[in-house]
């Protein structure tokens, strides 16, 4: 029933009264595949001309505990994808993403301590770099596969051959992917020196920018990489499932606030809780406030408090950065239902770098973890390259507002 429904999303705020007003011939079957997310528009607003279709007859009238009522907008669900099984007589899979194998790109995922670099139909490269005494940097590092004898458009073309579309299940779901096999990698000395070899798994995704989802090691010094890139999007067979967020649009009646009160105040509260610095430990600390700035410091009895600007947040700059980057990155849960899963906040004009002459800067992630302890923060501050880092944050509190993320990573805490 959509009155259930409408519950589960205020989390118990709004009660059905048992003669519910609803203009609406008969209920459609909803389930938890369909997500929905809920608008509380002003008294004057326009429907959207695109996605889902909407009736003005179609509407609930629900009211919160506090007795507040709203006329919600119901949208009207439709199947879409209805042409992934018309013949298609567009580029092969090959095809579409030449254009990454020809202009030599990289693609990089940053983890605790190892860093990977693919450079498409190049090499995989898994690194880590330290600092020693004097700036000197010493690397460890494996090839995990490199360009094989054949080019990728002759190994891509033998596997279009099979008219098939391989699937594996990514996080939750079934998934098409294309693959790529590069071997010669750096000698397995487990394996009596046999050369490393990787399959780059390349998965559709409208919003990705050609990033690592994932590496694994799948059997001895045998690697899997999930790429994500929109270039195969276009292919039907290949085109990311989505599930499209519904939206249900909720107007105050007489009386009533814009939003439920109580509602707003959930918000305020999310707010205050990514207001505290969050901080590391170690010989430097790191104190990260969300919307203002990332310092790194070092406290001493004798001489204070050292501070070092990291970054300082500018929404504009910001913007440009996630024009060319990737700022939000999603999962797929068990029940297939599309979920952010981490946000990536650009913080520039930090303190000059004395090894580069250039301000620092810093890509602050944003990630949910789940935890017994609601408000349990987990820091790590990691520089891929001089003065230029990676702050990740991970917690609970994270988790309960990263589906207000726009396509710029943007948060919507109290909007």
């Amino acid at each position: 029933m959509v009155a259930g429904l409408l519950t589960v999303f205020l989390g118990g705020l709004l009660e059905v009264c048992s003669g519910v007003s609803a203009n609406r011939g008969g209920y459609p079957s909803f389930t938890d595949e369909v997500p929905f997310k809920i608008n509380w528009p002003g008294a004057e607003f326009t429907l959207p001309a695109t996605g889902a279709l909407y009736n003005e007859d179609d509407f609930v009238i629900m009211t919160t505990a506090e007795k507040e009522k709203y006329k919600c907008l119901l949208p009207s669900l439709t199947a879409g994808d209805e042409d992934d099984d018309k013949e298609y007589t567009g580029p092969s899979p090959a095809e579409l993403l030449e254009p990454l194998f020809k202009r030599s790109s990289c693609s990089y995922r940053i983890e605790s301590y190892w860093t990977y670099e693919v450079c498409h139909g190049k090499h995989i490269r898994q690194y880590h770099e330290e600092k020693e005494t004097g700036q000197k940097i010493n690397v460890q590092e494996y090839f995990l596969g490199n360009s094989a004898q054949k080019s990728p458009s002759t190994e891509t073309e033998e596997a279009e051959n099979v008219k098939s579309v391989f699937t594996k299940n990514i996080e939750g779901q079934l998934t098409p992917y294309f693959s790529f096999e590069m071997g010669n990698g750096t000698p397995c000395v487990l394996k009596q020196n046999e050369a490393r070899s990787t399959s780059v798994l390349y998965v559709c995704h409208p919003e990705a920018k050609h990033e690592i989802l994932s590496v694994a090691e799948v059997t001895t010094c045998e690697y899997e990489v999930v790429v994500l890139t929109p270039l195969l999007c276009s292919h039907p067979k290949y085109r990311f499932k989505s599930s499209p967020v519904n939206t249900i649009f909720c107007q105050a009646l007489a009386g009533s606030p814009l939003r439920p009160q109580r509602l707003a105040q959930l918000d305020k509260e999310h707010e205050e809780q990514l207001k505290p610095p969050f901080s590391g430990v170690g010989w430097w600390k790191y104190e990260f406030c969300y919307g203002k700035h990332v310092h790194q410091y070092h406290e001493e009895k004798e001489q204070g408090k050292n501070i070092v600007v990291v970054g300082s947040w500018n929404a504009e700059e910001h913007i440009d950065w996630a024009k060319k980057n990737v700022a939000r990155s999603y999962q797929l849960r068990d029940d297939g239902v599309q979920k952010v899963k981490l946000v990536s906040h650009f913080y520039g004009h930090g303190d000059v770098c004395d090894l580069t002459g250039k301000p620092r800067q810093v890509i602050v992630k944003l990630k949910c973890k789940e935890s017994e302890s609601p408000h349990a923060v987990t820091v790590y501050m990691l520089e891929p390259q001089t003065c230029q880092y990676v702050l990740g944050v991970e917690s609970p509190v994270i988790c309960r507002i990263l589906d207000t993320a726009d396509e710029r990573g943007l948060l919507s805490i109290s909007s």
